[in-house]
């Protein structure tokens, strides 16, 4: 995500915070790759005017130059005006103090708003609310099939069309439902189309008018650039948007839309979607984003995801199992599963500050075909294996290495592996932890 806007900036910056000294010539010369790096980004013109005129005017000012970290309060001041373009801070959804808050999802095909609404359907399910999702698109013939597939994958209720081509009236009828069944929220799905066209913003607005929904969010796809900020705006002007959700943003290595969409089209950005998977939905952070784009990495969006996918429980089975030496194959081989949830390698990387660099130097789909095949391995042992892997001789092994299509020098590999990564866990988490640690950081 945003790895070719990241990398460039990244190189401009890195040449700034080398220096000892900083003069207003040399800021004027980087801005000035850093303005071209932003043009070649598909970022908006006038934001990137706008942009470069506020770094400016405060990269030069005497509390910089006279600093003795110049090049630190450059990046410093680079990541404040990326913020601010962006909207400083995250701009949640409003739930209406009496339920339910209605939803109203809009947007042109292609974009993923059915997928979306699955999406914030689980997201808030997840929360603990009670959620109905309506279908309203009587002009695509698969849009109801697809989010009645949604909502059973999700476990979200759904309403469907029942032949019934109205949206106005759809829109009604699942709002009477929310109110009489107690739903916390009801997102509507509406109609797209291929162009923006005056019959679908005044489809909108006519549902806009009967169910006056709480939220009317925009989903744009963030791959086409330019295009999404134009049409956010177009949107925006016809039905007063609250919001915008950004799909596939994982495809997008520019960045144009997401640093021109609120100070063009005024609508903030709310989430982002980062994958296919229905749990694959972010709420957007404007610092977040600033310091991924920065190369900064996002440890918060991380430890976040590791919470989800760990409970506390699980940590503390965890502890106990290492310092008893009772850490087994099978957990070995789950601990690996829910580090997967987390998203990819390359996903992980960019999160952890300098991981950029590190995705350039390493060969991250190696590294997930590797930990396929020992997931692959694992699964092809008996239970009484996974659970002591003292019992694995030379038979054993063969037959593993034939039900996973492995060599006996894999097998023996990971089980080699698999011993040193739980001596080093062991020790990590016992008394000794600290002196352990000691010999592997370097001093400082």
């Amino acid at each position: 995500m945003l790895d070719q806007l990241s990398s460039k900036l990244d190189a401009i910056l890195k040449r700034l915070k080398i220096r000892g000294v900083l003069t207003e010539e040399n800021i004027t010369e980087a801005l000035k790759e850093v303005r071209l790096a932003l043009l070649e980004a598909d970022v908006h013109y006038r934001v990137v005017k706008d942009f470069i005129s506020g770094v400016k005017e405060k990269a030069v000012g005497q509390d910089v130059l006279k600093s003795l970290t110049p090049g630190q309060q450059v990046v410093k001041v680079v990541w404040d005006e990326l913020r601010r373009l962006m909207g400083e801070k995250e701009s949640p959804i409003r739930l209406n103090p009496n339920p339910p808050t209605v939803i109203l999802l809009a947007g042109l095909y292609g974009a993923g708003k059915t997928t979306t609404a699955g999406k914030l359907g689980v997201h808030f399910k997840n929360q603990g609310k009670k959620v109905l999702l309506a279908a309203v698109d009587v002009h695509r013939p698969a849009a109801e099939e697809q989010l009645k597939r949604l909502g059973e994958q999700g476990g979200v209720d759904v309403q469907g069309l029942e032949g019934n081509s109205d949206p106005v009236f759809l829109c009604l009828r699942a709002m009477e439902r929310g109110e009489r069944q107690g739903y916390d929220l009801v997102i509507l799905d509406t109609a797209g189309r291929l162009h923006v066209e005056e019959d679908l913003i005044q489809e909108l607005q006519r549902v806009k008018e009967a169910v006056k929904p709480h939220e009317i969010l925009l989903v744009a796809d963030a791959m086409t650039g330019q295009d999404a900020v134009q049409i956010a705006e177009h949107f925006h002007g016809a039905l007063g948007l609250s919001g915008v959700i950004l799909t596939k943003m994982e495809g997008d290595g520019r960045g144009g839309a997401v640093l021109s969409l609120r100070a063009v089209s005024g609508a903030p950005v709310k989430y982002v979607g980062l994958g296919e998977r229905l749990e694959q939905l972010e709420v957007f952070y404007p610092d977040r984003m600033a310091s991924r784009v920065l190369g900064m990495g996002d440890v918060l969006s991380l430890i976040e995801k590791a919470q989800e996918s760990f409970t506390q429980e699980q940590a503390v089975d965890l502890e106990k199992k290492l310092k008893s030496s009772s850490f087994t194959l099978g957990d070995f081989a789950e601990q690996m599963k829910q580090v997967r949830k987390l998203g990819s390698i390359n996903d992980l990387l960019a999160m952890i500050p300098g991981g950029q660099r590190l995705q350039a130097k390493a060969n991250t789909e190696d590294a997930e075909r590797e930990i396929i095949r020992v997931e692959a391995i694992i699964n092809s042992m008996t239970k009484r294996e996974r659970l002591d892997h003292t019992i694995i001789n030379g038979s054993r092994r063969k037959r593993i290495a034939r039900g996973s299509g492995s060599s006996l020098q894999e097998i023996n590999r990971l089980i080699k592996n698999f011993l040193e990564a739980r001596r080093m866990m062991k020790v990590f988490s016992g008394k000794g932890k600290k002196r352990a640690l000691a010999r592997f950081l370097p001093s400082f």
